[in-house]
């Protein structure tokens, strides 16, 4: 059962509270650390991204369409709509030979304000390139592409491409494929449900590739986790706690966010995996939970905690910026 993980208070009392679950696992299969139902069932939106670029990356596409280690990072982002997120999609389409009009994740506003707001001021058009699975989208084109199958429908879970995605994700979190259950995701393609524990074994396995037992795919996994590593701001975006996490670590914690509040992080070379789920879906305990998660788990040094509360104070604030209550974490 979920239990509470988070307590926002306004004048010392209890206001709003979050329910949420952890699993934290390396690579054997430990559940190193867990909160509430670490077997809990739940769709892994796109903190799943990673695993769904395996067969294009182990197959070569890197190499044939001449993919840099930063487009590598767009590819796997659920980015924030910024003008280098936006060029990295467009020169990645561009060597496929197509454009933006092939994608089919649909139109969506910049996940960053400013980006937004520049779009606004100047009347140019919001487009589907602004999409935060934009650069999914065109990993999966690329692998029809190199698949020899029409990139037409390539959303739908029938697809060629998305049957050996759908394969590559129940290898790589060790689900069996009969147990493997899929939805459809916020931008058009096939969302998995499975297993919390699931989820962070696979990122375990991306945090140490050579202890993955990856075998053929160990080399794919590598450079995955290495792009996310190096260029987290294209995974993510500015002033978000992805990037930060990242960044504030030199890299050693490699951050991944699912829409309605799924998350997971690896541990680079540290042989753990961690997933959590907010039970609500709410956005804004992410951010929180985040850095509870990795206090509890003792990944933070002291400085690094310290810098990530004044990034991100755990408090409440009003429109004009007075501290007016707490968040609290509750384990």
């Amino acid at each position: 059962m979920s239990e509470i993980v988070l307590t926002y208070t306004r004048a010392g009392h209890v206001e709003n509270i979050h329910r949420g679950d952890v699993a934290a696992v390396n690579c054997a299969g430990e559940i190193i650390s867990s909160v509430g139902n670490a077997h809990l069932p739940m769709f892994w939106r796109s903190a799943a991204k990673p695993f769904q670029a395996l067969p294009f990356v182990k197959n070569g596409g890197l190499e044939r369409y001449k993919i840099s280690d930063e487009e590598l990072a767009i590819l796997v982002s659920s980015h924030s709509g910024e003008e280098n997120h936006v060029a990295l999609v467009r020169g990645i389409l561009a060597k496929l030979g197509l454009d933006e009009s092939v994608l089919d994740c649909g139109i969506l506003r910049p996940v960053n304000s400013k980006a937004y707001k520049k779009l606004l001021v100047s009347g140019e058009p919001i487009l589907a390139v602004h999409n935060q699975c934009s650069g999914k989208h065109s990993q999966i084109i690329a692998l029809a592409m190199m698949l020899g199958v029409p990139y037409e429908g390539y959303t739908k879970p029938e697809h060629e491409a998305q049957k050996l995605i759908f394969k590559h994700v129940a290898m790589a979190s060790k689900v069996p494929e009969e147990k493997l259950e899929i939805g459809i995701d916020g931008c058009g393609v096939p969302v998995f449900y499975l297993p919390l524990y699931n989820m962070a074994l696979a990122y375990a396995r991306l945090s140490t590739p050579a202890r993955g037992d990856w075998g053929d795919y160990e080399s794919a996994a590598t450079k995955i986790r290495d792009a996310m590593s190096a260029y987290p701001q294209v995974v993510s975006g500015t002033g978000r706690i992805d990037l930060a996490v990242s960044e504030i670590t030199g890299g050693r914690i490699i951050a991944k966010v699912g829409s309605d509040a799924v998350y997971c992080l690896a541990v680079k070379d540290g042989d753990l995996g961690i997933a959590f789920k907010i039970e609500d879906g709410s956005f804004a305990a992410v951010t929180p939970m985040v850095i509870a998660v990795l206090k509890h788990l003792d990944l933070l040094t002291k400085d690094e905690a310290d810098e990530l509360d004044k990034k991100f104070p755990p408090v409440l604030k009003n429109h004009r910026g007075d501290v007016i209550g707490t968040i609290e974490i509750n384990f």
